[in-house]
């Protein structure tokens, strides 16, 4: 039986982490990185990508960034081929790249809906489609999509996009377990909650003192553990599903949202 230690050592391992500069994405990098792998930050910030490789780098952990646009093929490419190129295989995919602009649908039009499809749902697509054929010629490898809980509920009115796009990588990630399970690519879900980002921040923007503390009461409200969740706390669920100790789940979706759902 190997140690705890063991299970969770992903020294030699390769990873890419969409979405990676901020946020989840790279609370998500630094705990991989933390746990012995090498990373690849994958983000349309480019900026902000390469001071999150640096600051891993710091702590004398390898990782390198590149500015990528996930809505775009020829970017997702470009990501993979660079992981391989200079760590030597793609072991680990965390899809975490993402966007939820606020929009109802009598004022949507087919750009804003395809524009959320594209980056949310159709990226996922093809980031485990060509990553999938490298890990099946490595001997496996695990594949991590961040959904969310409006992938199993919606929470808002404006989002109906947004749900689209997780209520789709939900079931992609359900039926891609199934077809790379022989080829012993582990393929699982995480559906945060409300969580602390900077994304989620920015979409408070412009709103007075009275409007954010009705916001943040109304919300806490609908939360049993009664706070906002912090992004460590879904890294550290990646990092379960990175590990070996997640070694018998695939097409699985975990939950962690401070018990909203239960409402």
């Amino acid at each position: 039986m190997e140690s705890n230690k063991e299970l969770l050592n992903l020294t030699g391992k390769a990873a890419i982490v969409t979405g990676g500069a901020k946020g989840i994405g790279s609370a998500i990098a630094y705990r991989l990185a933390e746990a012995g792998a090498s990373v690849l930050i994958a983000d349309i910030d480019e900026e902000a990508a390469s001071k999150c490789a640096q600051d891993l780098n710091i702590n004398g952990w390898k990782a390198i960034s590149l500015k990528v646009d996930v809505s775009i093929e020829g970017d997702i490419d470009n990501m993979i081929n660079t992981t391989k190129d200079q760590f030597g295989s793609v072991d680990i995919l965390v899809n975490n790249a993402g966007i939820y602009p606020s929009k109802l649908i009598k004022d949507m039009s087919l750009d804003d809906f395809e524009k959320v499809i594209h980056t949310n749902l159709r990226s996922v697509f093809l980031s485990i489609k060509k990553t999938a054929e490298i890990m099946k010629n490595q001997g496996g490898g695990k594949i991590i999509n961040v959904t969310s809980i409006d992938a199993i509920h919606p929470s808002m009115a404006g989002l109906a996009h947004y749900d689209a796009s997780k209520h789709g990588e939900w079931g992609l990630t359900k039926n891609a377990a199934l077809e790379y399970a022989e080829d012993k690519i582990w393929i699982n879900a995480i559906a945060p909650g409300g969580i602390a980002t900077p994304g989620v921040a920015a979409m408070s923007q412009g709103a007075s003192a009275e409007q954010m503390t009705e916001q943040t009461d109304a919300f806490l409200g609908k939360i049993p553990m009664h706070r906002i969740g912090d992004a460590d706390e879904i890294a550290k669920v990646a990092l379960f599903l990175a590990s070996d100790m997640s070694s018998y789940m695939t097409g699985e979706q975990l939950v962690v949202d401070g018990g909203v759902l239960l409402r």
